[in-house]
């Protein structure tokens, strides 16, 4: 697979069949993944990688906390403006209708909507699952360059036939995360990674991308 397939066959996979990932390849994906550039070689990404019982014991606790409609914890980090100006927030919600949309789920259903959002906690079936922290003294060149780095993974995994979904989400339940991996406190939860072999079984939407000319300005003699 090519650099141009693995980006264009990328996707966000909420769908995955059991079959473990073997330790090797996630070795061999994150090993070529800390080749990611970063701002003075700062390499600010600490990872920790779930499988199995641990694993299992995170979607257990994560499930109950689900169940008896514990509150999420309070944010360590903005993940969207209050207020999304346009585009952004025409995109948001155009992707909103093709997500629920594909699953049969009407705009108003918000009963339905967090019923499908509560597979995140259960990382969709995943067999292996990532978690990504920042030191909390760091700022936002740092927080790209981890954004750099998980998109690294993400490519590598498609190399290896593998499938991901990078989950913010899991940034809510980051207390519940901690009591598994006990991380030191000077690191901030970013996000999640749901890791395996796709389900194909699974139906899903491929979300579309803004026209190139809604992104990119071209400077020069073209």
């Amino acid at each position: 697979m090519n650099v141009y397939e693995a980006v264009t066959s990328r996707r966000a996979v909420r769908g995955f069949t059991d079959r473990p990932v073997p330790r090797e390849v996630l070795e061999r994906v994150l090993s070529g993944a800390a080749r990611a550039p970063s701002g003075s070689n700062l390499q600010p990404w600490h990872t920790y990688v779930l499988t199995g019982g641990p694993l299992a014991e995170l979607k257990k606790r994560a499930g109950e906390r689900l169940a008896v409609g514990d509150p999420w914890d309070e944010p360590e980090y903005e993940q969207y403006p209050p207020a999304l100006k346009s585009p952004y927030r025409e995109r948001r919600s155009a992707f909103g209708e093709q997500r629920y949309g594909a699953l049969g789920i009407a705009r108003e259903d918000m009963e339905a909507r967090q019923r499908a959002a509560s597979a995140n906690w259960d990382c969709f079936g995943a067999p292996a699952a990532l978690f990504c922290y920042i030191d909390r003294d760091l700022g936002p060149a740092q927080w790209s360059d981890v954004g750099m780095y998980l998109q690294t993974v993400m490519l590598l995994l498609r190399a290896e036939g593998l499938h991901s979904c990078a989950q913010m989400a899991w940034a809510k339940y980051r207390k519940t995360v901690a009591e598994v991996l006990s991380p030191p406190d000077e690191l901030i939860l970013f996000c999640g990674m749901s890791i395996g072999f796709e389900d194909v079984t699974v139906g899903y939407t491929r979300t579309g991308r803004a026209p190139l000319d809604e992104t990119v300005t071209f400077v020069g003699d073209y």
